[in-house]
């Protein structure tokens, strides 16, 4: 049993388990909280979780998935908005949660930058705004565009909602021609009680908490809306800019102050690390008085060049961090625990609370993990780290650290009553009543019915035409679930005969109720622009598990074609051979993944349903890399000792440059680099005839002689 166990005490097998279990949860928590505005689980839960997930990438490299967790930022933007591409992406920033950790932060910076422990290094510290990140572009100081964070590459186009909010300049005297401002849009709690006030007086919806308020108001459809919502903004920082702004980042927050911006007032210049932890208290101090949300203190450091010189890892820039504070507590009763099954047949417990405030936010529900969570022992009776032997009718500590679901801490045991019994987990699934089996090592119950399970056939679906995949028009979540329920859709192939089954005779679709003509005709029209898809958004609808949209985007650069994609896998059904070899080569994918895929691809029933679906589209071959770069798309080794860099840069060049970076030498690596004190690696590259190169060929080869 993987889940909660400590890391040092996994087992590789293991580790691939709770890497998969990890993945699944955060993906589902970014996209409920960045697209959604409807958290599932706690601030302090998915810190915890993504912390997990990185403590086990560490300990086993070779075992990242090209889906992490570790990876990914915000979630994909919602239906309803414009998309506008972020030139510089927009990143989250990795986190810190005691003075230890900041200290850890502190030495890695210096090691990078190749500086002694007391040589001079400044940060800024400022507080950590709970609101929604916005990037405003202006072009010869005029508001042209403004985008939430989106999945950090692509945002949302609120731009008319940007012009209603007064702390934003519409217009600029001094700036650069190109300037991107990036900061937080956020409520003040004076402004979020009357708002509620107001709702609740007009009997419309209130909202949870000021980050929701700002959150939902800023991402309205229509801007008049958002006009009458109290909405202010903190700005901290830049994206594109065609001239630098200053030489520190301190000083830049103040030019961004003169152009007519509003900056925190709290960001201090810090000297140092006892500096910086200083603030940090002071910061917390004033917590309760601020008016607004924060839940940490940012650091940055201070001189731009330095950040330059740091860069960025895949999500997050190296140069900051963000301190949090610690999480809330409160004590209530745990009246139930239902089950809910999931898109892959997980059976995920869910804890029905006796409503309590915690942090000034009602809430009601909380996530169990699973069913060793709740018994506090694994399958085998051994105690598990962090469970629980939790029954309906205990007393339950649960905390939350923001504006979301929180999680049980702890149990009350004298409180407990005589009668409670121990949560039966199911082993029938409750949806469809299938056997719900648990495989050896997998910390998760799931349901063997497959596409009968009403509850997975309706979320496969729900899945194949969320934004990342289909993305049809008119076709969403409400939508799936009324024609499943109806048997208009059964499996994604029925969505593309829809219209020649209900668009015309005695049933169609523009009769049912909430639909017409030019409805049921844009629908139809929708699905028809969606027969021509790219391969890696058809791999990613299949809803495969462990394939999510990294690995779909992956595996099409790898096999180019869905005919060659089809043949490769079902060559690989054996689990050897060249196909399978070839398959497991692909730098990213692992033996989990590998096996997912080629089973999908061998069961009979699911096969034939993804034959079906393709018999009704144009899948595009996967786009080349067009990059000039002379190394890109090319797998690069670097080994020995680097001289003129540290291993950190050069490897971040190289991907900059759009080069895969490996640790490890193959028969698919095309370039090692080699410093002194090479060993094996420059062997066995000498052995596959891999090109080798030093230092100066290395860098003269990428023009940065």
């Amino acid at each position: 049993m993987a889940t909660d166990k400590a890391v040092e005490t996994l087992t590789q097998d293991e580790a691939v388990q709770e890497l998969a279990r990890l993945a699944m949860i955060l993906e589902d928590a970014n996209s409920a909280y960045h697209r959604d505005d409807a958290p599932a689980i706690s601030d302090a839960e998915y810190d915890r979780l993504k912390s997990r997930n990185m403590a086990i990438e560490a300990r086993f490299p070779d075992l990242k998935r090209t889906d992490s967790p570790s990876d990914q930022v915000g979630a994909a933007p919602a239906e309803g908005f414009g998309k506008i591409p972020h030139r510089v992406r927009m990143m989250s920033l990795g986190n810190a949660f005691d003075a230890e950790e900041v200290a850890e932060f502190d030495t890695s910076i210096r090691k990078y930058l190749g500086l002694a422990p007391d040589a001079p290094l400044a940060y800024t510290a400022e507080p950590k705004i709970d609101g929604l990140s916005l990037s405003l572009r202006y072009e010869n100081g005029t508001l042209i565009t403004a985008a939430t964070r989106g999945d950090g590459a692509v945002g949302e186009n609120v731009t008319e909602n940007a012009h209603t909010i007064a702390d934003i300049p519409q217009r600029l005297s001094g700036a650069p021609d190109i300037l991107e401002v990036r900061g937080e849009v956020y409520m003040s709690h004076a402004d979020f009680k009357a708002l509620n006030a107001r709702q609740a007086a007009a009997g419309q919806k209130t909202f949870a908490n000021p980050r929701n308020a700002a959150a939902g108001s800023l991402r309205q459809l229509d801007p008049g809306i958002t006009r009458a919502r109290p909405l202010r903004f903190f700005a901290y920082s830049w994206g594109e800019i065609s001239s630098p702004l200053a030489d520190t980042q301190m000083k830049a927050l103040q030019r961004l102050s003169d152009l007519g911006f509003s900056t925190n007032p709290l960001t201090n210049r810090c000297a140092d690390l006892d500096a910086m932890l200083a603030h940090y208290a002071r910061i917390e101090q004033q917590r309760a008085t601020l008016g607004y949300d924060i839940d940490g203190v940012v650091y940055k450091v201070d001189d731009l060049t330095y950040q330059a010189r740091l860069g960025f890892r895949s999500t997050t820039p190296r140069w900051a961090i963000a301190h949090k504070f610690p999480a809330e507590l409160a004590w209530t009763r745990l009246e139930a625990i239902d089950i809910q099954v999931g898109r892959t047949g997980a059976l995920s417990p869910v804890a029905r609370l006796t409503p309590v405030t915690v942090g000034g936010v009602v809430v009601s529900n909380a996530t169990l993990h699973n069913e060793d969570y709740i018994a506090g022992r694994d399958a085998k009776g051994s105690p598990i780290r962090d469970g629980r032997d939790i029954r309906p009718g205990d007393w339950v500590q649960v905390y939350r650290a923001g504006d979301v679901i929180p999680k049980i801490a702890d149990v009350d045991l004298s409180r407990r009553p005589d009668d409670a019994q121990p949560f039966a987990f199911p082993t029938l699934c409750p949806e469809c009543g299938s056997e719900a089996i648990r495989e050896e090592g997998d910390a998760v119950r799931r349901c063997s019915g497959g596409l009968i399970c009403p509850a997975q056939a309706v979320e496969k679906l729900k899945h194949f035409v969320s934004r990342a995949a289909f993305d049809i028009e008119g076709l969403g979540a409400k939508q799936v679930e009324q024609f499943y329920r109806d048997g208009w859709i059964t499996e994604p192939a029925d969505i593309f005969t829809l219209k020649d089954r209900y668009g015309s005779g005695l049933q169609q679709l523009k009769n049912r109720e909430g639909w017409g003509e030019k409805s049921a005709n844009n629908l139809f029209e929708a699905i028809e622009e969606k027969r021509k898809i790219p391969l890696a958004r058809l791999l990613f609808s299949l809803g495969i598990r462990h394939v999510g949209e990294q690995a779909s985007n992956l595996l099409a650069r790898s096999y180019g074609s869905w005919a060659e994609f089809e043949q490769a896998i079902t060559a690989a059904a054996p689990l050897e051979g060249p196909e399978w070899e070839r398959l497991l080569g692909i730098d990213g994918v692992g033996a989990v993944m590998a096996q997912s895929l080629v089973t999908a691809f061998a069961q009979e029933h699911e096969r034939a349903s993804i034959d079906r679906l393709v018999a009704h589209l144009d899948v595009q071959d996967a786009e080349r890399p067009t990059s000039d770069s002379p190394v890109a798309g090319k797998t690069v080794v670097f080994t020995g000792t680097l001289e003129k860099m540290t291993r950190a840069e050069a490897k971040a060049r190289a991907e900059a440059l759009g080069a895969k970076v490996s640790g490890s030498v193959s028969a698919r690596t095309d370039i090692l680099v080699a410093g002194p004190g090479a060993g094996s690696k420059a062997k066995k590259a000498g052995e596959l005839g891999i090109e080798t190169l030093d230092e100066d060929g290395w860098l003269a080869l990428i023009g940065d002689a």
